[in-house]
C-alpha cells in the first residue's frame, strides 16, 4: 500500500521505516526541512536500536522516501498518519495544535478519500475534533475517514515492538476505515482490537497511567523493604511470580521519565478532571514518582553528610538505557540537584551526550565510563546501561578516591561488588 506519515520525529520515523519494512511504500512528511535533507542523506536524528540500517535498506529500496510537502504526502498515500508531537501544558493538559494544524493542512488539499489516522497520543475526543476541522476546512465534499490507532512503542526496543506488538488498536466509526486499516496491517502476526474512536484514545493513556502505577507502587513497596531490611529484588520477583501480576515494571529505583509516562500520566488526570472526575490514585502515583529523587538524595546525605566540594561522578543521562532521550530524565535532575548542593559532577552516557551537551550545557561531560571515576568521592548510577555493569569495577575502584556506588537502578549486584570491596551500602531501593 501507498502510506504517509506526517511527522518524522521517533513515532513517525519508526512507524514509517517499519511500515516500509514490511512492504509498504511510505513517504515520511516533516516541516523541517533540514531534518528532511538528513534523512534523505542517511543521516537519522535519533538513536534506537536498529533503525538507521533499516531507513539506509528501505530508501535505498524505494520503498521509504522524506519530504517537506504535506501536499505531496496527502496525494502520495491512501492513508495518511498523524505522528506529529502533542506536548505538555503546564496545567498538564496537551497541546494539540500541531494536529491541528496538520489536519487543516490535509484538509486543504484533500482531492480523494483517504483514511485519517491519529497516531500520537491524543486525549479522548481528539479524533472527532480532527474530523470536524478536515470538514470545516476541506474545499469540496470529498470523503474522508478519521481513525484512532495508538502506538506502544518502547524507546530501546521500538523497532521490535513495532514489528512484533502485542496487539493493534484500531479505533474507526465505519467498516470502510476499518477494512483499510485492517489490509496496512496484513503483512503483522498481532490480534487486531476493533474498536470505536473514542474508547481506542483511551486506551493508550489508560495503559500508561497504569504502567506508571506499577512502576511507583515498587518504588513505594522499596521503601517499606528498606525500612524493615527485606530485599526488594526478591519482594518483587516473588509478586512477578504471579501471572496477574507479572514482573514487568515492577523494577524499583529512582522512577519514571522520558517522553511518554510523565506526560500520559498528566494529561489523563486532566482529561478526568475535564470528565467530571477526580483521579486521586495516578495524583499519588505522580507524588511517589516525584519523591524518589529526593530519597535518593537523601541516601547519599546520610552517607556523606554533605555533597558540598565532593567530586561525584555519574554514569547515565538518557532516561533509560537503549536511547539518547533525555527528556524528562531523572538522571539529568539528579546531576542538577548535586551541582545545586556545591557537588562537582562529571558525567558520562553511551549516547545521550550530544543532546545533553545542547540542551544542559551546564552539565560537565567526560567521554569515557572510567574518567568519572578519576578521583571521585563517590559515583552514582544513574540510567540502567548494560554496558555499566560490564564495566571493569576493579578498575574504577583503583580510580576513585574512596569506593563508593549509589546504584539507582539496582544494576549491580551487591554481592559481586562487595567481592570487589566496593562500598555500595547506599542503594536507593535496597538495604
Amino acid at each position: 500500500m501507498k502510506l504517509t506519515i506526517v511527522g518524522s520525529g521517533y513515532v513517525g520515523l519508526v512507524t514509517g521505516t517499519c511500515f516500509a519494512e514490511v512492504g509498504h511504500h511510505v513517504t515520511c512528511v516533516d516541516n523541517d526541512e533540514k531534518k528532511v535533507k538528513q534523512l534523505q542523506d542517511g543521516i537519522i536524528p535519533i538513536y534506537e536500536p536498529g533503525l538507521e540500517a533499516l531507513v539506509r535498506k528501505n530508501v535505498q529500496l524505494e520503498r521509504l522516501k522524506f519530504t517537506a510537502s504535506i501536499e505531496e504526502g496527502v496525494r502520495n498515500g491512501e492513508v495518511v498518519f498523524i505522528a506529529v508531537p502533542t506536548p505538555p501544558q503546564p496545567d498538564g493538559s496537551v497541546d494539540l495544535s500541531y494536529v491541528e494544524k496538520v489536519a487543516r493542512s490535509i484538509a486543504e488539499v484533500l482531492t480523494d478519500y483517504r483514511v485519517i489516522v491519529d497516531k500520537s497520543t491524543v486525549p479522548v475526543k481528539t479524533g472527532e475534533k480532527v474530523a470536524e476541522t478536515i470538514r470545516r476546512y476541506r474545499k469540496n465534499e470529498v470523503d474522508f475517514d478519521v481513525v484512532s490507532n495508538p502506538e506502544f512503542l518502547r524507546e530501546g526496543s521500538a523497532v521490535a515492538d513495532l514489528m512484533n506488538p502485542d496487539r493493534i488498536v484500531i479505533g474507526a466509526n465505519g467498516d470502510r476505515a476499518v477494512a483499510v486499516m485492517k489490509e496496512v496491517y496484513e503483512p503483522f502476526n498481532a490480534p487486531i482490537m476493533v474498536t470505536d474512536l473514542n474508547s481506542a484514545e483511551l486506551i493508550k493513556h489508560a495503559s500508561n497511567s497504569f504502567l506508571a502505577l506499577k512502576i511507583s507502587y515498587i518504588n513505594a513497596v522499596a521503601a517499606i523493604c528498606e525500612a524493615s531490611g527485606a530485599d526488594i529484588g526478591k519482594v518483587a520477583d516473588g509478586m512477578g511470580a504471579d501471572k496477574r501480576i507479572g514482573r514487568e515494571f515492577l523494577h524499583a529505583g529512582l522512577g519514571y521519565g522520558g517522553s511518554c509516562f510523565p506526560k500520559d500520566l498528566s494529561a489523563f488526570i486532566r482529561i478526568s478532571e475535564d470528565l467530571g472526575y477526580e483521579f486521586n490514585l495516578l495524583k499519588e502515583v505522580e507524588r511517589i514518582n516525584a519523591d524518589q529523587l529526593e530519597r535518593f538524595l537523601k541516601k547519599m546525605r546520610s552517607v556523606m553528610w554533605v555533597l558540598r566540594e565532593k567530586k561525584i561522578g555519574q554514569l547515565g543521562l538518557a532516561f533509560k538505557g537503549n536511547t539518547d532521550d533525555i527528556r524528562s530524565s531523572v538522571a539529568i535532575s539528579i546531576a542538577h540537584k548535586m551541582m545545586e548542593e556545591g557537588a562537582t559532577v562529571r558525567a558520562y552516557d553511551p549516547k545521550g551526550m550530544e543532546k545533553c551537551a545542547v540542551h544542559y550545557p551546564k552539565i560537565p561531560l567526560v567521554q569515557d565510563p572510567y574518567e568519572v571515576a578519576q578521583d571521585a568521592d563517590a559515583l552514582v548510577v544513574a540510567t540502567e546501561w548494560k554496558d555499566f555493569k560490564e564495566l571493569d569495577w576493579l578498575r574504577i575502584k583503583s580510580l576513585m578516591r574512596t569506593p563508593l556506588v549509589f546504584d539507582g537502578r539496582n544494576l549491580l549486584v551487591p554481592d559481586e561488588m562487595k567481592n570487589l570491596a566496593l562500598n555500595i551500602t547506599a542503594w536507593v531501593v535496597r538495604p
